[in-house]
This record gives C-alpha cells, structure tokens and sequence, in this order.
C-alpha cells in the first residue's frame, strides 16, 4: 500500500467518524438534557411528597404534645407541641412553594390550611383550659370530639395531595426511563455505524499496519540485539552528540572510569567527565580544547592510555561521528599489562637461566677443585696459623663464589629443591637465637606464632637462608636500631586476591612474614626490589642477590611473595608457602655430627672434569672407602661391568659428556644391580633428576662445590652408615658472619 492510500485512508475515516460523533453527540446532548429534566422533575415530586409527610408528621406531634400536657400536667411535655406547632408553618410555605405549578394541589392546600388552623386553635384552647382550670376543664374541651374532626379532615386532604403527587412522580419515572433507553439506543447504534466505520478502514489500512508492525518490530529487535551486546561487553562505551553531551552508554562505561550513578544520565556535558575523572597533574580523558583541534576528520580515531590511581590499566579511543559527535570507548588493558609483566618476568628468568646454566657447571666444577684442595693444604699445614689464616680466607672467597652462583640459580628458579613438610612452629623458635645474635644487641628480635598453624611443603635448607637474608636486609635498614618481627600464621588467598595477582594459585598457605621499623622504601624502588643484582646499597656493600634469590625460591616453591613499604615507616616481606596437606611434617635438624662418618664400601666415581674427579676420590679414600673412577657415562659402565659384585654405590656426576649421562648410568647399573646405592654431584643440574624445582623422589644429590664433611655425611647416608652426632648446644653454634647487602 503506498504512502498516498494511506493518507487517503486516514482522512477517509477521520471524516467518517467525525460527522457519525457530531450526529451522535448533538443527539445525545438533546436527550441527556431532556433526561436531566425528567429527574429534575422526578426530585420536584419527591420533594412534595416529602413536606406533605412532615406536615402529617408536624400535626401528629402538636396533638401528642398536647395530650401528654394534658393528662400530666408537666411543662415539659409542651416542647413537642412548641416545636410542632412552629413547624406547621414553615411547611405550609414549602409546600404553597412546590405546588406553585400545580393547580390542584394549590386548591387542597387552600382547603388545608384552615383545617390546620382550627386544630390548632382547638389545641391551644386545650392546653389553657388546663393551666387555668385543671384536667377537668380541658377534658370537657377535648371531649366535643372537635380536635378528632379537624385531624381526620387534614390526614385526608393530605392524603390526596399524596395520592395525586405519587401518581404524578410514577409518570415522571416511566418518561425518564423512556428517555434513558432512547438515549442508550442511540449510543449503541452510533457506536455500531462507528464500529463498522473502523472495520471498513481497517481492512484499508490492513497491509500497511502490518508492514510497519513486522518493521517496527524488526526495529524493537535490531534495538534489544545492540543494546543486550552493548551492554555483554567488557569495555566501556559513550556516545556524545554534536554538543558534547552525553546520549548513550552501557554499564562497563560507568564502571572502568568509577563514576557515580547520579552522574551518567543524558545529556551530562563530557566537560563533566573530564573533571570527574582527572587526578592530580593529568587528566584522565582528553580536554574539550583537545577534540575541538582534532577536528571531525571521521578517520581521526585517537587511541591513548592512562593508569588509575588503583593501579587499572586503561585505554580510550575516541572515534569522530559525521554528525559532529564522538564515541569514547574505555578498555581495561589491566590484565593485559599484569600479563606482560608476567611475560617479561618469565623471560628474564629464561634469560636468567640460560646465562646461569652456562657458567653454573663449569664454575662450580673450579670452585669445588678449589675448596677440596684447600681442605687437603689445611690438614698438611696444620701448625702454621699463618698459612691455615690465608687458606681460610681463600676457602671463604671460594664459598661466597658458591653462593652467589647457588643466588643466581635461585632467582632462576634453576635450584634443585627437596621439598617437605615443614613444621614452622618446631623449627622457626630455633632460628630466632641465631638471628639474635646475628642482628646484634640493638635490634629487638620478636617471634609471634598463631594457634593452629598449618605445615608448610617448602625445603627446608631454602626456607632458613631466606627468612636469614630477609633479616640481614631488615639489619641493614635499620642502622640505628630498631625491631625485627617474625609473624607465622595461616592465610588463604582467594579468587579475588588471585583475580589481582595473575601468577597466584587461589588456596591455602601458610605465611612467614619478616616486618622491620627502618627506613622503609619507595615506590620506584619496590618495582625493582626483586631484580638481581639490584640494590640501593653503597658499591661495595651489597650484591642485590639476596631477595632475588628469596623471590626465586618462594616462587619454584610453587608460592607467593609480598612487599610492603613506606618511606620512613618499615618494611613488611610476607612469604606465602604452600600448605603441606596429607605429609607429615619434617622433623627437627639435629646437629652437625662430632666426628666425620667413615667407611669401606667400594665407591664407583664418575666425573668428566679430572680435577673434580680428583678431588673427590681423595676425600673418600682419606674416609676409608675404596674408591674406582671413570670420566664418561661408557667408562662407568665398562669399570662396572669389570667389578660389578664389589661396588656399593655409585657416585656420579648428572652432565656427563657422550651418550649416556648421569641418569642414564645409573637406571642400568640399578637394572643390573638394584642394591646398589647412587648419590648424584653437579654443579647445575639438568631435567634427568629435577623436575618442576623438585628431586625426583628418592634421589640424593650433593651441590657442588661441597665440602669435605658434606659428601662424608651424604655417602654414609646413602650407605645406611650412622655418625654420632654432637648435640646442638651453643659450644656447637658456629657464629656466623652475615654478608650485608646478601
């Protein structure tokens, strides 16, 4: 159907139902009038009716009240007959006044009113000759039957006037009724001509409201399906018009900008926006000077970032419309950026790696020739203090380059950990005399513990050099003095705490945390506080390896680490460890043994480097054992093969050049000799005998470089044979000197 039927249509029935409603409301008008005299007329007749019967009424109570005076005698049986009698007059007017228009009733009213008054008179006769004479007297009056007479006389006029009146108003009602249905009549019959009126056009106008309806309705739909993915989308998105105000958003608009609901209305001025958002030195949204220079290029979209005070990462795009408006889009680049930084951490630690894991091997390997040889130089030149002095200061720069390496490989996560059950409770009270008397007199050292306090699976060696570096560091901020506080308690990070920190597994941990009273750091200083080789300390007095390698080792522990700082205020570091579930927990270290363990069992070494080799086989015939060597993975096999009942365990390096390495070795030497016992020695291990930071269960490896006492102690564990150990009392405690800055 075109647009001009359409129009033809419309007028058609506007027309049409224009005239039917003027016929049928001047119609109408005239009979609603008619009807409206008819009731008019009906309440004039009510209304005769009504003073015809007070009238009657009036009478009776004058006759009543002259009665009671009479047989009583008491004055106050007059006040009916007062009142009656005031009445009588008042309704006789009203009435003249209805039946003004009626001729018949104006000639029984005339009757009436001397009938009224002779009763009257013959009332008031009554009640005098009662005061006057007594009962007697008025009952002589009331006896003459005169008063009956003049009663029956006025109920009788009135009721004719009544009679009269009743058939009067019963016309009145038949010709109101008459007038009401003709009225009704014509209403139904013009709403039928209008009925049929709207059908006939209806049909015309059919095909074109049902086109619009299906448009309509697309329209509705098209409306919802934008406005329902408008909404479902996680970035925020305005549209301002030509004059800078706002006409549609969705919610994530209100949310990633955290403005209040009172404010994102229609036709909020974006000068509003850009003043509600902006922080101290920079705005948060572009200014209105800036878009008015950017010009309505429609390809002009400008793409810029901002960070929130929170820490929210945001981008905004504004895209030009044609009409002169914008559309702000606000994307939550948060997660994006926590990602990045997760990234970037991740290759530095690769990068890490790979550096360390180069240079780990070969440099343990010299630090371990170094240190054995020492061991050897200082049992020869034992009556020389001088020489047995420069021999300890040697085997100590040795040992500081075995642990800086072992600090690297923990920022690297590159460390092989022995994860176990730890019970902080049982071991940490033991740590803090140590620290004590570490720290010195004038820092305060307290220990708080909470009830309850769950098992943490960490190693427990790493867990003790960690919380030691920690309270170095806390020492070294507090050159003055001041309180070191070491807190164990249970924590559980939840999805909304892991939702803030990307590299968190939400459950349970169990928590050490060191807090000190120094000077505290800033925030650039905190971004970088776990960097290796980072530190704020004087050339010469720190490595920056210390939290590195604590961030490292709590993170291949599979936990958290969180910094807390203010300048001026102290510093908290909370180490958050896994919670050991179903192990038990480790027991408690005992002391060093007295006396070196010893032995005779045949031990088969395996080591490429010579020197090492060397070295190691020294130690263990000095121990007692007897001792057979090999270079290579294929020459431990063939030595094997060559004294295979003899040998006891296998001491064997995890690099080995050649085919068959260190693992490998030992998985065919066990197949043919599963009693034989095997303890690996490397300077760096690979994934043979470590997997995701953890020995593999039941390895044993001893780091190199080691001492002397450390493989005497691991080979006698391998081999079942115990050392007496001397308890672990302060005669025992070797005084240790902390490296600042470690």
């Amino acid at each position: 159907m075109t647009q001009y039927l359409v129009k033809r249509a419309n007028l058609l029935v506007f027309g049409v139902l224009l005239g039917i409603l003027t016929l049928v409301g001047a119609a109408t008008w005239e009979r609603l009038n008619a009807s409206r005299q008819a009731r008019e007329a009906s309440q004039h007749s009510y209304d005769v009716l009504l003073a015809s019967k007070d009238l009657a009424i009036a009478l009776r109570d004058a006759e009543r009240g002259q009665r009671g005076y009479v047989l009583t005698g008491k004055q106050e049986y007059l006040a009916p007959y007062d009142a009656a009698r005031d009445r009588l007059g008042v309704l006789q007017g009203e009435l003249q006044k209805l039946t003004a228009d009626n001729p018949a009733q104006q000639s029984r009213l005339r009757e009436l009113a001397p009938v009224i008054q002779h009763k009257l008179e013959e009332l008031a006769q009554t009640v005098q000759a009662r005061r006057d004479g007594g009962f007697d007297a008025a009952k002589r009056i009331v006896d003459t039957d005169a008063g009956r007479d003049f009663m029956v006389d006025a109920e009788r006029t009135l009721s004719a006037l009544q009679a009269d009146e009743q058939a009067l108003l019963a016309e009145r009602l038949v010709q109101n009724d008459a007038r009401a249905g003709w009225v009704r009549w014509m209403v139904v019959g013009g709403s039928l001509l209008a009925i049929l009126t709207l059908l006939w056009a209806a049909r015309l106008l059919n095909q074109a409201w049902s086109r619009s309806y299906r448009v309509e309705a697309e329209q509705r739909a098209l409306a919802l399906r934008l406005r329902t993915s408008l909404d479902s989308l996680s970035q925020g998105v305005a549209v301002f018009g030509p004059d800078r105000r706002l006409t549609n958003w969705n919610e994530c608009f209100q949310v990633l900008l955290d403005l209040p609901k009172a404010m994102v209305r229609p036709g909020t001025a974006y000068s509003a926006f850009v003043e509600h958002t902006a922080e101290a030195g920079r705005p948060a949204l572009e200014r209105e000077d800036q878009i008015r220079a950017a010009g309505g290029d429609p390809r002009g979209i400008v793409v810029y970032e901002r960070v929130r005070g929170d820490e929210h990462h945001l981008e905004l795009r504004r895209t030009p419309m044609p009409d002169g408006g914008f559309v702000l889009t606000v994307s939550d680049m948060t997660k994006r950026a926590q990602a990045e930084g997760v990234l970037r951490e991740a290759q530095k630690m690769q990068a890490i790696g790979q550096l360390t894991g180069g240079i780990a091997h070969d440099f343990n390997n010299l630090l371990q020739v170094i240190l054995g040889n020492l061991e050897f130089v200082r049992a020869k030149l034992a009556g020389d203090d001088r020489m047995q002095q420069r021999i300890e200061r040697a085997a100590w720069a040795a040992q500081r380059g075995a642990t800086l390496t072992g600090q690297l490989l923990a920022f690297a996560r590159k460390q092989p950990l022995a994860p176990a059950a730890i019970d902080l409770a049982a071991t940490m009270p033991d740590l803090v005399p140590l620290l004590r008397r570490t720290l010195g007199e004038h820092i305060e050292v307290r220990y708080v513990e909470s009830a309850g306090l769950w098992p943490a699976m960490a190693d427990p060696a790493q867990l003790e050099s960690a919380v030691l570096n920690l309270a170095l560091n806390a020492r070294d901020a507090m050159p003055g003095g001041g309180r070191l506080t070491i807190e164990l308690g249970n924590k559980v990070l939840d999805h909304e705490y892991a939702r803030h920190h990307a590299e968190v597994t939400p459950g349970d941990y169990t928590m050490v945390a060191v807090s000190d009273t120094g000077h505290g750091m800033t925030r650039e200083v905190m971004a970088r506080v776990f960097e290796p080789f980072f530190t704020t300390k004087p050339d010469g007095k720190g490595t920056g390896l210390g939290l590195a390698m604590v961030f490292g080792f709590v993170k291949q522990s599979g936990g958290h680490v969180k910094i807390y700082s203010e300048p001026g205020e102290g510093t908290t570091v909370k180490l958050y460890l896994p919670r050991a579930i179903g192990a038990a927990a480790a027991p408690v270290r005992t002391g060093t043994p007295a006396e070196l363990p010893r032995g005779s069992a045949t031990i088969l070494v395996v080591e490429d480097e010579a020197a090492v080799r060397e070295i190691a086989c020294a130690i263990l015939s000095d121990l007692g054992y007897r001792v057979l060597e090999a270079a290579d993975g294929e020459e431990g096999l063939r030595v094997f093969g060559a004294n295979a009942g003899v040998i006891d365990l296998l001491l064997t390096d995890v690099i080995l050049p050649g085919k068959v390495r260190g693992r490998e070795l030992s998985e065919r030497i066990l197949a043919l000799r599963p009693e034989v016992k095997v303890v690996y020695m490397s300077g760096y291990t690979e994934n043979s005998i470590v997997h995701h930071g953890r020995l593999d269960d039941g390895v044993r490896l001893i780091s190199k470089p080691f001492r002397r006492d450390q493989l005497a102690v691991q080979v006698a564990a391998a081999l079942g044979v115990s050392a007496q150990a001397a308890p672990a009392t302060a005669e025992n405690v070797i005084e240790l000197v902390p490296r600042r800055g470690a």
